[in-house]
């Protein structure tokens, strides 16, 4: 896929694509934990995170083939490519640097196995882990981070 090849897609409103972007359920509970290690994790405070609840997030979302009506994908956008559940949460982790590094070690587990566990994890996040609203964290310095 070519990058930034959602700039071309007249579905995905126009938004400063500059720097990563992580595409996340904001209803999540584990996504939300997600999104504030992002915040603490990013020393360059330049990662953005994007609700897939949000009209770009889901445009994002369809425009690479994923379902916004179900969001257990997880989406993380770096120099315009896309980086899709499990793999973006490695890649994260490694562009993010310092302690994020170590997701790196999961890089064990042979791919298949990788990918089952995070499907079987998305879709009973909410049963496993509850809900909550990452959108409603108080911390300014957070909330810059949101696309929406």
């Amino acid at each position: 896929m070519k990058p930034f090849s959602f700039r071309g897609d007249p579905a995905v409103p126009d938004f400063d694509d500059c720097a990563p972007v992580a595409v996340m359920d904001a209803e999540c509970a584990v996504c939300s934990w997600g999104a504030r290690m992002i915040h603490r994790l990013d020393r360059t405070g330049t990662v953005r995170i994007c609700p897939v609840q949000s009209p770009l997030g889901a445009a994002l979302l369809e425009h690479y083939g994923l379902r916004p009506d179900d969001p257990s994908s997880w989406l993380f956008l770096a120099d315009g490519l896309p980086h899709v559940d499990f793999e973006a949460v490695l890649f994260a982790g490694q562009r993010l640097g310092g302690w994020a590094r170590l997701t790196a070690v999961l890089r064990i587990v042979p791919r298949p196995m990788r990918d089952w566990l995070y499907q079987r994890l998305a879709r009973n996040r909410y049963l496993l882990f509850g809900r909550a609203d990452m959108c409603a964290l108080p911390d300014p310095a957070f909330q810059k981070r949101f696309l929406r």
